[in-house]
């Protein structure tokens, strides 16, 4: 409990420009992602599983490979999670064939990363660890509705070059892969033109 109160104490100022943020929003159903397109993506590397198998994700190396897509999710195994996780592994291919790497993180029930990828994601992308929500603290993308800090539903988009393309933060699951998917269209239109 000290661990957790000194470590509260030291991202308050950070937690607190979130709450308000959060508040403001949920009284119109979506929030905004603090991290805004056109805003640098932080790196980070963590652990993780795709299709069960643990692996190390590092995001400077998945973005030599094309645009990358990360979306933070609350828990593992939660009713919209799962709803989202089935969601992203029905359009896996659409992902793959933009060039994309796609990924989820969740700060929440960490050690079932692992069944989740395999189960829910079914094998198609992978799943990252996040304990202590720290990478979500980078990409500013952190639910403190709850006493353990979460991630909040926000869905990137980063492009190569490490530029945020979207930000896209909203409780209903069903409207991240329609936004991510968009917002690779858009890009890919964008590259074609130049």
């Amino acid at each position: 409990m000290i661990k957790k109160t000194m470590f509260l104490n030291a991202v308050s100022g950070f937690l607190v420009t979130v709450s308000v943020a959060a508040g403001a929003c949920l009284g119109s159903g979506t929030a905004y992602a603090a991290l805004s397109q056109g805003a640098s993506a932080p790196d980070f590397t963590l652990q993780g599983a795709l299709a069960g198998k643990p692996f190390t994700f590092s995001l400077k190396s998945a973005l030599a490979q094309g645009p990358v897509v990360l979306y933070f999710f609350p828990a593992a195994f939660t009713t919209g999670c799962t709803q989202e996780a089935h969601d992203f592994a029905e359009a896996a291919e659409q992902f793959h064939a933009a060039g994309a790497t796609l990924v989820g993180i969740t700060a929440g029930n960490t050690d079932r990363v692992a069944e989740f990828s395999k189960v829910e994601c079914r094998d198609k992308f992978a799943v990252l660890a996040d304990p202590g929500a720290l990478t979500a603290i980078l990409y500013h993308s952190v639910n403190t509705e709850h006493q353990t800090l979460l991630s909040q539903r926000t869905s990137y988009v980063i492009a190569p070059d490490g530029t945020i393309l979207l930000s896209f933060t909203s409780n209903n699951p069903e409207q991240h892969v329609v936004e991510t998917l968009d917002a690779l269209k858009k890009w890919h239109a964008g590259k074609r033109q130049k």
